[in-house]
C-alpha cells in the first residue's frame, strides 16, 4: 500500500462503480459521545457539570447498577480476598535507598502514616469551612451516562436512593448553585451521608463522572465563600484523585508523581509537592517505586508512581494469581504423551505440548491463529478434561464454536463470570474448569482480569491468547503486554498467516509498513476523497450498492468503521446517512425505529451489536444476536446508538465479511498503528478505505507504533533474575 504519485495511499484502483459526484462537507471532529467509553475520540472538549468529559468518556449516573447475582458474588469475594490480603499487609511499600528530595518526602510521608507513628492530621490542617453562599446555577445537565457492566437481558436502572438522602443532596446543590438533577448520582457515588459529605467537602463532587474541576470548584466557592482557595487541602486531595481517574480512562493503572505535579500546576494549586504528600497521608493515593530501578548502584534517580488502590489492588492481585497458576505444573510432573495430536499444524503442536506443560501460557498470532486454541481444546476434551473458550465478544464466541463444533465450550468472558455461560463455580466459589483459554486477551483490563484469575482454583491451566497489534483494552491497564514483556510464563508465536490480501496487508502494518498488495478479486480497494462530505457520501453509495453488488452481500453483512463519534464523517453523522438510505423511519422510538441497526453499550468497552424490535412501556426493546434485551427509557440516550458505522474500539472482537474504513481528513490526529491494524483486520472477504486523509495514514503505521500506557504489572511480574541487582550478583 505504497504512497501513489498523487500523494495518496493505493492497493488497487477504485472500482468504477464507486466515482460518484461527492458531496460537500467539513469536519468539526469533535468525537465525543455516551457509547463512546470504549474509544479515543478525535477531539476533546469541556462541558456543564454532568456533561461527557473530555477524555472520551459519559458522565455515567454514578449510581451502582444492579449486576447477575453470580457477578455480584465473583467481584465482591474478589474485593474481600484483596482486602484480606491488604490488612495482612504490615510493612510499607518497598522502596530503594537511594531516594532523596521530593521522592523521599513522598515515600516518608506514606511510610509514617502507614506505620501509625503520624496520623494524616499531623501533616496537615484542614482550614474551617468558611461562610456559604449561594451562587447561580450552571447550565442544565444533559443525559446520564453509560451503565456500569450488566448482564444481556432486561437492563434494570439505578438503585434508588433513599428519599431523604437524595433530598438533603439537592438542598446542598442548590444551594451550591449546582444541578438538583445530580442529587442521586451523587448519593450513588458518596453514599447514604452524601449531603453532610459536600457540605464538609465540597470538593467530593469531582467523584461524581462528568463532573470537572472548574465546575466543582465554582460549587465549593458557592458553599465555603471567598475563604477557600486554590489551596485548600480539599480541593487538592480530590484534584488528585481526580486526574488518577482521568488517566485511567485513557488506561494508566499508575501515573509518574512529575506528571501529577504538572497537572496540579495547571490547576493553580500552588505548592503541588505538598498538595500530593497530602493526598497520599490521606490515603487518596498510593505511592509506589517501580521496582526496575531499585539498583543500588546507579546513579539515576528514582521515578515514584501514585495509584489509586483499585487499580493498584487488582494488579498486585493479578500478578500474585498468575505466579501461583505458572508455578502449578511442571515439566517433571505433566504427561506431556498424552496431549500429543495429529493432524494439527506445528505451532497448534507447540502450543499444545507447552500447556501439557505449564500452568500459564501466553499464545499470539492474527486472525487465523485462533485455529491453534481451538486445536488445543478439542484435544483437552478428548483427555476428559473440563476445558473452555472465552472469547470478548459473542460474535468471537460463535467462531471459535464454529472452529471445533461444539457450542458449549465456548463462551464470553463477561458471560462466564456472570455464571450465565460455560460451567458455573464449584463448592468453593472457583469456576468449575481444569483448562480456561482466553481469546482476545489484549481487551482484558486489569480489573477483570484479576477478577477471573481469582476465579481459577490451583490446578487450573490458563491461556492467554490474543493478537498483540490490536487496540488495548478499553479499561484500565495493558495485561497481555505486560505479560509478554515480563516473560514470566512461556510465550508461544504462531507461525500461522492470515491469508489474502487482507491478511498480506495487515501483517504489514503489524511491523510498521504500509505496503502495495495485489487484490484481482478486489478484496482491498481505496477509495480518495476530498473532504468529509464526500467521504460520507461514498461510503453509503459502497455500503449499500457497490459492495452487495460486487461480493453478494446485504447492507447487514457490511460495517463501517471510523475514528470518532464527532465530526462531519463520524459515526454520527454516517449512521444519520446510512439510516436515511436503509432504513428510514422518524424515529419515534427515542430516534430508533424498528429495524435499526444498533450497538448496546451497557458498560465501556462492552459492545453489544444488534436491531431495535420495538418499544413500550417498559423501554426499547433489542435483539442483540439472538438475544433480548429491554433497555429503560432512561437508558437509552446514554446506552444505545446506531451502528451501521462504529470506531475501532467497538468493533475489537468481532469480524464481518466487510468492512468499509472510514478516514476523514480530521481523524489523522487520531490515528496509530493499533487502530488502523484493528481497523484494516475486521474484514473477511473485502476491505474499502474511504481515504481522506493523504500521507497521515503511512506516517501513524511507521512512526506511532502505540500510545504508552503506565502500570505496574510488568514490574511486579518480572521474574527476580531479571532485575539489573540480580543480574549483577549472578556475575
Amino acid at each position: 500500500m505504497a504512497a501513489g504519485a498523487d500523494g495518496r495511499s493505493g492497493v488497487a484502483d477504485a472500482d468504477a462503480t464507486h466515482a460518484e459526484t461527492p458531496s460537500d462537507g467539513d469536519g468539526d471532529g469533535d468525537g465525543d459521545g455516551p457509547a463512546e467509553a470504549s474509544g479515543r475520540p478525535v477531539d476533546t472538549g469541556g462541558g456543564t457539570v454532568g456533561s461527557e468529559g473530555a477524555d472520551g468518556e459519559a458522565a455515567g449516573a454514578g449510581a451502582q447498577l444492579s449486576e447477575a447475582e453470580a457477578e455480584i458474588a465473583a467481584q465482591r469475594a474478589l474485593r474481600e480476598r484483596i482486602e484480606r490480603r491488604k490488612a495482612e499487609k504490615t510493612a510499607p511499600v518497598e522502596a530503594g535507598a537511594k531516594l532523596s528530595g521530593q521522592a523521599a518526602d513522598l515515600l516518608a510521608a506514606v511510610r509514617a502514616v502507614e506505620s501509625g507513628a503520624k496520623s494524616g492530621d499531623a501533616f496537615f490542617a484542614s482550614p474551617a469551612p468558611a461562610p456559604r453562599r449561594v451562587a447561580p446555577a450552571p447550565a442544565p445537565t444533559p443525559g446520564a451516562g453509560p451503565a456500569a457492566p450488566s448482564r444481556v437481558a432486561p437492563v434494570a436502572g439505578p438503585v434508588a436512593a433513599a428519599p431523604e438522602s437524595v433530598a438533603s443532596v439537592r438542598a446542598v446543590l442548590s444551594e451550591g448553585g449546582a444541578p438538583e438533577a445530580l442529587a442521586a448520582p451523587v448519593v450513588g457515588v458518596l453514599g447514604e451521608q452524601a449531603g453532610q459529605v459536600l457540605r464538609d467537602d465540597p470538593w467530593q463532587l469531582l467523584s461524581v463522572p462528568g463532573v470537572r474541576p472548574e465546575q466543582a470548584d465554582g460549587f465549593a466557592r458557592a458553599l465555603l465563600g471567598a475563604e477557600c482557595g486554590p489551596g485548600d487541602e480539599r480541593r487538592t486531595a480530590a484534584l488528585v484523585g481526580w486526574l488518577l481517574e482521568r488517566e485511567a480512562v485513557q488506561g494508566h493503572t499508575a501515573l509518574e508523581s512529575g506528571a501529577v505535579r504538572k497537572a496540579l500546576a495547571e490547576h493553580k494549586v500552588p505548592d503541588p509537592d505538598e498538595a500530593i504528600q497530602h493526598a497520599v497521608a490521606e490515603g487518596v493515593v498510593l505511592v509506589f517505586q517501580d521496582g526496575g530501578a531499585d539498583d543500588a548502584d546507579s546513579d539515576e534517580p528514582v521515578e515514584v508512581l501514585l495509584g489509586l488502590d483499585r487499580y493498584a489492588l487488582a494488579e498486585e492481585s493479578l500478578a500474585d494469581g498468575l505466579a501461583r497458576l505458572a508455578s502449578t505444573f511442571s515439566d517433571e510432573a505433566a504427561e506431556a504423551g498424552s496431549w500429543e495430536a495429529g493432524g494439527v499444524s506445528p505451532s497448534a503442536a507447540e502450543l499444545i505440548r507447552a500447556v501439557a506443560s505449564n500452568g500459564l501460557v501466553a499464545h499470539s498470532g492474527g486472525e487465523a491463529a485462533r485455529a491453534e486454541p481451538a486445536a488445543l481444546l478439542v484435544v483437552a476434551r478428548g483427555l476428559g478434561l473440563r476445558a473452555y473458550a472465552a472469547s470478548h465478544s459473542a460474535d468471537g464466541r460463535r467462531r471459535l464454536a464454529a472452529a471445533i463444533d461444539d457450542a458449549s465450550a465456548s463462551v464470553t468472558v463477561t458471560g462466564l463470570l456472570a455464571g450465565t455461560e460455560g460451567p458455573g463455580r464449584d463448592e468453593d466459589g472457583a469456576l468449575a474448569l481444569d483448562l480456561l483459554v482466553v481469546l482476545d486477551a489484549p481487551q482484558l483490563d486489569v480489573e477483570t482480569a484479576a477478577v477471573l484469575v481469582e476465579s481459577l482454583a490451583d490446578g487450573t491451566r490458563l491461556v492467554l491468547s490474543g493478537d498483540p497489534g490490536v487496540l488495548s483494552s478499553a479499561g484500565a491497564g495493558r495485561v497481555f503486554a505486560d505479560l509478554l514483556a515480563a516473560r514470566a510464563c512461556p510465550h508461544i508465536v504462531s507461525r500461522t498467516p492470515d491469508p489474502g490480501p487482507i491478511g498480506e496487508l495487515v501483517s504489514g502494518i503489524g511491523i510498521g509498513e504500509l505496503n502495495q498488495v495485489e487484490a484481482p478479486g478486489k478484496e482491498v480497494v481505496i477509495v480518495p476523497v476530498r473532504d468529509a462530505g464526500e467521504a460520507v457520501h461514498r461510503t453509503v453509495q459502497l455500503v449499500a450498492d457497490s459492495v452487495p453488488r460486487a461480493f453478494g452481500l446485504s447492507p447487514a453483512q457490511i460495517q463501517v468503521i471510523t475514528p470518532g463519534h464527532g465530526g462531519s464523517a463520524g459515526t454520527r453523522a454516517l449512521n444519520a446517512a446510512l439510516k436515511q438510505r436503509l432504513n428510514p423511519g422518524p424515529g419515534r422510538f427515542g430516534g430508533f425505529d424498528p429495524g435499526d441497526r444498533i450497538a448496546h453499550v451497557p458498560a465501556p468497552g462492552r459492545t453489544l451489536p444488534g436491531t431495535v424490535v420495538s418499544a413500550d412501556a417498559d423501554g426499547l426493546r433489542l435483539d442483540c444476536e439472538g438475544t433480548p434485551v429491554v433497555v429503560p427509557k432512561d437508558r437509552v440516550e446514554a446506552t444505545v446508538r446506531h451502528a451501521w458505522a462504529l470506531t475501532a474500539h467497538q468493533a475489537t472482537g468481532m469480524r464481518w465479511p466487510a468492512v468499509v474504513v472510514v478516514l476523514p481528513g480530521d481523524a489523522a490526529p487520531a490515528l496509530s498503528r493499533p487502530w488502523i491494524y484493528t481497523a484494516f483486520s475486521r474484514g473477511e472477504r473485502h476491505l474499502s478505505v474511504v481515504h481522506g486523509v493523504d500521507q497521515a495514514l503511512p506516517r501513524a503505521v511507521t512512526e506511532i507504533p502505540d500510545r504508552p500506557r503506565t502500570t505496574r504489572l510488568r514490574t511486579l511480574l518480572q521474574p527476580p533474575a531479571e532485575s539489573p541487582a540480580a543480574q549483577e550478583s549472578a556475575s
